[in-house]
């Protein structure tokens, strides 16, 4: 009796360890201060599915985005010397004109509040251009707008990969050939200095970077190419033509 009461003690003392052990496992999800609950607790539902707060972060940014890069495209083609920052500002003011447009339809159908008004920072942007002239606001200008549309590039995957809003899905892939459009142009300025970007970059990251070695000289064997398998050759689509990417858009 007694072997028998000693069993199943420890029987039942492994039961409540392993349930003690799997229980937060099972809870994890619906415990605050993850991930999940962070970004339920952030959501609203719509008619076009949740919109959580990166989705209203992106419509303000968006706006905010026309509300100075707009006049500084402008400004460009006032003042500019050379032909290659005044087409730059032409390509500003027209995509902001159009996604500012886009921006602006979607928080009124979402509901979403949108300023007015740039932020400090970029009303710091607009002055320090006005300052400038010749040569130095060329480079001003050049490299102003593309660290700030290479910041808000992430921002546009990121939104555009996570939302749940088909409403944000799309505004997503507007900005991205807007923004793409824009960095192209302001990249053909040659006035754009990439080893300021990528130090920034650099020194907001704490991680050291990962990949293949240095090259040491000596050529690696070629990479086999990735081509499709089997007899169907047929393949109708091709890759988008030009650098530039079309925002003459519907």
């Amino acid at each position: 009796m007694r072997r028998v009461n000693g069993t199943a003690l420890i029987i039942a003392a492994l039961v409540a360890t392993v349930g003690a052990l799997a229980f937060p496992v099972w809870s994890y999800a619906d415990r605050s201060g993850t991930g999940e609950a962070n970004l339920a607790s952030s959501s609203i539902p719509t008619q076009w599915g949740p919109l959580s707060a990166t989705d209203r972060d992106f419509l303000v940014k968006v706006r905010l985005a026309g509300l100075w890069e707009l006049p500084a495209g402008q400004q460009a083609i006032e003042r500019a010397p050379s032909q290659a920052i005044r087409d730059a500002g032409d390509h500003l003011v027209v995509g902001h004109s159009d996604l500012d447009r886009r921006a602006r339809d979607v928080a009124a159908k979402l509901g979403v509040e949108l300023p007015n008004q740039p932020t400090e920072q970029q009303q710091g942007w607009l002055r320090e251009l006005s300052a400038a002239s010749g040569v130095e606001y060329e480079r001003k200008f050049a490299n102003l707008l593309r660290n700030a549309h290479g910041k808000v590039f992430a921002l546009v995957a990121e939104v555009r990969h996570t939302t749940r809003n088909t409403l944000i899905r799309q505004l997503a892939s507007d900005a991205n050939q807007t923004v793409l459009d824009h960095i192209t142009m302001l990249e053909q300025t040659g006035m754009v200095d990439f080893d300021a970007i990528a130090n920034e970059a650099a020194g907001r990251k704490s991680a050291s970077p990962t990949g293949p070695p240095p090259p040491n000289g000596v050529l690696p064997p070629a990479p086999t190419p990735v081509v499709p398998s089997g007899q169907d050759q047929s393949f109708t689509s091709r890759p988008v033509p030009g650098p530039v990417v079309n925002t003459d858009r519907p």
